[in-house]
């Protein structure tokens, strides 16, 4: 189980979150939304996706994976937020896939159920969704992410489009971002990047809080805040900074000036076109420079 101040850092960030109606859900699908995941212009490879199965200690994953058609790429780890992995997460991988990467979207949430983990629209302030979202959460620990990580990365290099001479990279969304910074440390040598977006609980006062574990990494780093989770924890990104400086390693924090707690998935209520598009195409910068 997660300690205290964790667990209420993320249930705090997550109610923050403003809910998916039917009709804000409609209009992402057939607007904005979807045409944020147009593939970055005519360059873009043609890919092949397809929902996977991973064994693990603990039981089955299901997960999606998604490569260029031709060649060897750069593996990505992208681990979900609390409503687990669905269409969204699936979209984004797949445009990830068609700038070059060889993509494992993950349902972080396999030994509970398999995927969809939440309503199509999840609304956490209604008692039962919260309760079932928060519980999911909690079934997560340092412990369960290692165990996963242990699985997940091995078993993606041994896939035929993964170029495992080139360091590899992992992402996360809300409370999938204290996992990239766990992975990086779990595979110093092999993880060449990260990427927080929205992440929450970065820097708490558990002894193994992720800020701790920077120490053991040797990745670049974007961590992506909302403007709203600063305003609840100010000196966070500071703590951020100076542990990356001290590490030596580069990296980039920056707290995205107007956006809400889950901006960067589609389907959420929150989600900041502009915004989203900045942290994707900085993403794909740090990816770029660091994924050798």
């Amino acid at each position: 189980m997660c300690d205290q101040d964790t667990f209420d850092d993320i249930v705090r960030f997550q109610r923050r979150s403003a809910v998916v109606s039917r009709r804000e859900f409609g209009a992402l699908g057939m607007g904005a939304g979807l045409l944020s995941l147009v593939p970055a212009g005519a360059y873009a490879a043609a890919t092949s996706g397809a929902d996977v199965e991973i064994k693990t200690p603990d039981g089955t994953c299901d997960a999606f994976f998604v490569h260029p058609n031709k060649g060897k790429h750069p593996a990505v780890l992208i681990w979900p937020d609390i409503f687990g992995l669905r269409p969204a997460f699936k979209q984004m991988a797949t445009r990830l896939a068609e700038s070059g990467y060889s993509v494992l979207v993950v349902n972080p949430f396999y030994r509970i159920q398999r995927a969809p983990t939440s309503p199509d629209h999840p609304n956490f302030d209604d008692p039962a969704t919260r309760t079932k979202l928060v519980g999911q959460m909690q079934s997560l620990t340092p412990t369960t992410v290692a165990t996963d990580a242990a699985v997940f990365v091995p078993w993606l290099d041994k896939q035929a489009s993964v170029d495992t001479k080139r360091r590899m990279a992992t992402t996360g969304y809300c409370m999938g971002g204290p996992f990239t910074f766990r992975v990086a440390a779990q595979f110093p040598d092999r993880v060449g990047a990260i990427a927080s977006f929205h992440g929450s609980a970065l820097t708490t006062k558990a002894p193994d809080s992720p800020h701790l574990l920077i120490a053991k990494m040797k990745a670049s780093a974007l961590v992506a805040i909302a403007a709203s989770d600063d305003m609840q924890d100010p000196t966070s990104k500071d703590m951020l900074k100076t542990a990356f400086d001290s590490a030596g390693l580069p990296h980039e924090v920056e707290v995205y000036v107007g956006t809400k707690h889950g901006w960067c998935p589609t389907d959420t209520a929150a989600y900041d076109h502009d915004a989203a598009e900045k942290a994707w195409s900085r993403q794909l910068f740090w990816f770029q420079k660091s994924l050798t």
